[in-house]
């Protein structure tokens, strides 16, 4: 194991796509939808042998501590830090870098998700080592960009630029640039042209660059990183923090940091991977009928084709039913046609604002 190696996993959101089973009392980290465990349990077995659990740190949502720690028995109750309110992923990461420094002020961290399905845990374990055995030596930030498989329109993508380095057998390449979810014909193009990753989102740098890149971007963000770090492990953490993420506007790191930053480099992920984040993610992870229909807890169908199905327990039946979701979950229901399935979040942020039924959000 690499000496002052963290890992940081962000576990704070809500999973509105996977509603009505995910709330935002249960959201679908702490769900055991896929794996027969919570995801993010899943996420803390796979650092097993490369990072130890008191030097994993999970960073969530304050009304998700209790939930989260009981899912992760061997990960110390004061690794799993809430923010009072979600300010998007470069606020998570500043945070993050604040209590890394707290422990080891020469220290090195990955960030990782709580909702991502990785295979060939091996390769991942080798690929997250080498980005970090290249943080120590180099002013670098690192992202892990996952070789495509097919033209998706769902990720974002990086451009791989040329070979910085290749550790143990992981090629670290400059990364040319990020573009946004493409269409279509866009994305054939990426998978066809074969120097396009997808954004994974995971990434591998030190306290010192990541906190130079905050310094120069996003001062504010170094600043509170600064300030909060003198309150970790101390009583007064929670009201700090709260304090502090009060005034921060909602920005991702990429945007923040990633974007416009010149030592960028892109790890290559030749793993299995995949972002759990919609219902018809399941149909990647469980077996489909002779019909195409994935069907989770008791559910019947009669000339139905290509649907998702998840009951909780009461009899759902389909007839004549194609390439929809049907979802029966803590006391709700969901129908929607599989190619909407996306804007299952946007039909939450309508019933939220609609004040119904807050007690099933």
């Amino acid at each position: 194991m690499l000496k002052n190696a963290f890992a940081v996993i962000m576990a704070g959101g809500r999973g509105e796509r996977f509603w009505p089973l995910s709330t935002s009392k249960r959201p679908k980290q702490v769900l055991s939808l896929i794996g027969g465990k919570p995801m993010i349990a899943i996420a803390v077995d796979r650092l097993d042998g490369l990072v130890p659990a008191d030097r994993v740190i999970v960073v969530t949502n304050r009304d998700l501590v209790t939930a989260t720690a009981a899912a992760l028995p061997n990960v110390p109750v004061q690794n799993i830090v809430g923010e009072p309110v979600g300010r998007d992923t470069a606020a998570a990461v500043a945070l993050a870098s604040a209590l890394v420094r707290k422990r080891a002020a020469d220290g090195v961290f990955c960030i990782l998700t709580a909702d991502h399905i990785i295979e060939d845990i091996a390769v991942f374990q080798r690929t997250i080592r080498a980005g970090l055995e290249m943080a120590l030596r180099k002013d670098v930030l690192i992202t892990i960009g996952i070789t495509p498989t097919f033209a998706s329109t769902g990720y974002g993508y990086i451009e791989e630029g040329e070979l910085e380095e290749e550790v143990d057998g992981v090629k670290l390449c400059r990364a040319k640039r990020f573009v946004e979810k493409p269409d279509a014909t866009r994305a054939g193009e990426y998978l066809r042209a074969g120097n396009y990753c997808w954004n994974s989102g995971m990434f591998m740098w030190s306290v010192d660059s990541i906190q130079a890149a905050l310094k120069q971007h996003t001062p504010n963000l170094f600043e509170m990183a600064r300030r909060i770090e003198q309150h970790v492990d101390t009583d007064s953490f929670a009201s700090a923090l709260e304090k502090e993420y009060e005034v921060l506007k909602k920005i991702s790191v990429d945007y923040a940091i990633m974007e416009k930053s010149n030592n960028i480099l892109m790890a290559r992920g030749a793993f299995a991977w995949d972002d759990v984040g919609s219902w018809v993610a399941l149909e990647n992870h469980f077996e489909k009928d002779q019909a195409g229909n994935v069907m989770i807890g008791s559910c019947e169908q009669l000339d139905s084709t290509g649907n998702i199905v998840v009951s909780d327990g009461r009899l759902t039946a389909l007839l004549g039913v194609h390439d929809m979701v049907v979802v029966q979950a803590e006391g709700a229901t969901l129908v929607c046609p599989k190619n909407m399935a996306q804007d299952v979040k946007k039909l939450v942020a309508l019933l939220r604002e609609k004040g119904s039924h807050q007690e099933l959000l």
